[in-house]
């Protein structure tokens, strides 16, 4: 039977009405309820307009099950992450679409201590109840109760626990928060840098909760979504710029002259800092983008460990290897004490005592690494036969390849450029990176060379 068009890899998104309403919804909180059998759920949502309504149809099907239902309100998913473990409760669903335009919604799934559940652990059972619309246990004379709490002030204070932020430097910051969702976890920290006296400045954009999109898809790596940012650093004279996506599960961070920083390169600078400070760890990477990752972790004492790209994988390969970090090129960036679970709001604190520590700008930490391995960033291409197209690539240059590893689509690893080919998870995309060894034009070259092969019509 055909799958329904909501459920993804990862996690539960479609369009409004044709893929996801109230009635779904509602079978989704009894189908969880079924699948996990908890006892109680944590729900929160973003600013969405559709999510206020959707949040209520999945908790009533929770209730229905007579399972509690404990509401955070609005939220990043990162907070449902926290409140899930930290309450040490069954389980956590996020309402969100992340970064899908307006007339989509969703939600992310959790169980006990915010382990994922995705297609393989759970989401596959959880659509096919769902779709069945037949559940074992009839709607229960006693219901769950319902009540909304708050868990802001732990979780902030668990945030400021990666950092000395008595050592943070005056500091100006740009935070663009896309659509507001961002925007109440930074108020917060900010008043708790100015009830400390640390000297840290915020120049908000785009920070009150909106969910008709005046500023458009809440998405950073849109390149039409980076200028405002940009220009906002530019006009402050800022240390540092940081955009969020609509759930802020990623952020994207700007340099002191408004220049946008690919994750990759983000990942070997927290790689770094966290080597530094806990010498001989595990760190997690994918294999799209590896060549400066390995460079700073096997030059910092690490062990790097490749998985599968996914936060699924990731978290599960974190868990197995113990490791302190984990890091996605896509802004993913994950963490042993946060539940082995991916934050938006780490990093930039990370990166802001940095900056601090080293009393260098944020320019002078990424640029050395971007000329030793320079990337163009994830290209990606719509083909009618994605399985075809990347089996020609890979005869192409099957024979020059020093190695060919098949962990997530195929990298190719030459002399001096590699490059990785992968079908989406998420999208109807094959997504190619390439990067070299301190060779721009080289990597101009060879990254129009596989296009030109990747895009030839059979």
């Amino acid at each position: 039977m055909k799958k329904m068009g909501c459920f993804k890899a990862y996690d539960i998104r479609g369009q409004l009405g044709s893929e996801l309403n109230e009635d779904i919804a509602y079978c989704i909180g009894r189908a969880y309820a079924q699948f996990l059998e908890p006892s109680s759920v944590v729900v929160g949502g973003d600013m969405r307009l559709s999510t206020e309504s959707l949040k209520l149809a999945l908790s009533n099907g929770l209730r229905d099950s007579g399972v509690d239902v404990l509401d955070i309100g609005l939220c990043g998913t990162e907070e449902i992450y926290f409140a899930t473990a930290h309450l040490d409760i069954d389980g956590g669903i996020m309402v969100t679409a992340s970064h899908n335009p307006k007339d989509y919604n969703g939600m992310k799934m959790v169980r006990e201590g915010s382990r994922p559940i995705s297609g393989d652990t759970g989401l596959d059972e959880i659509e096919r109840l769902t779709r069945a619309n037949s559940f074992s246990a009839p709607v229960e004379v006693n219901l769950g109760r319902y009540e909304e709490i708050s868990v802001k002030d732990a979780y902030i204070e668990h945030l400021l626990g990666y950092i000395q932020a008595d050592k943070l430097r005056p500091l100006k910051l740009v935070v663009n928060a896309g659509n507001g969702v961002a925007g109440h976890v930074i108020d917060a920290i900010e008043r708790r840098f100015s009830t400390n006296d640390i000297p840290v400045e915020f120049i908000k954009i785009h920070h009150e909760p909106d969910g008709t999109f005046p500023n458009g898809i809440p998405n950073p790596l849109l390149h039409e979504n980076r200028q405002v940012t940009t220009d906002a650093v530019l006009q402050h004279g800022a240390d540092m710029g940081i955009a969020w996506d609509g759930d802020f599960d990623r952020c994207f961070l700007f340099d002191e002259h408004g220049q946008f920083i690919e994750g990759y390169y983000i990942v070997g600078l927290l790689a770094e800092a966290f080597l530094e400070k806990k010498p001989g760890s595990s760190i997690i990477h994918d294999p799209r983008l590896t060549w400066n990752t390995l460079d700073i972790v096997s030059a910092n004492g690490g062990k790097a460990v490749q998985s599968k790209t996914g936060h699924a994988f990731i978290k599960e390969r974190m868990r197995q290897e113990d490791a302190v970090y984990g890091g996605e090129m896509s802004a993913h960036h994950y963490f042993r004490d946060f539940f082995y679970c991916d934050s938006g709001m780490i990093p930039w604190l990370l990166v802001a005592e940095l900056i601090s520590s080293k009393k260098q700008p944020l320019s002078e930490m990424v640029n050395e690494r971007i000329s030793r391995y320079p990337s163009p960033g994830e290209i990606n291409s719509k083909l009618k036969h994605p399985a075809a197209s990347i089996q020609k690539v890979l005869e192409r240059y099957q024979a020059d390849a020093l190695s060919v590893d098949h962990t997530d689509g195929i990298s190719m690893e030459m002399k001096d450029w590699r490059f990785n080919l992968r079908s989406s998870n998420t999208e109807p995309v094959v997504r190619l990176n390439v990067e070299t060894r301190g060779d721009v034009d080289l990597m101009r070259e060879k990254t129009a060379e596989v296009l030109g092969f990747l895009n030839q019509e059979s």
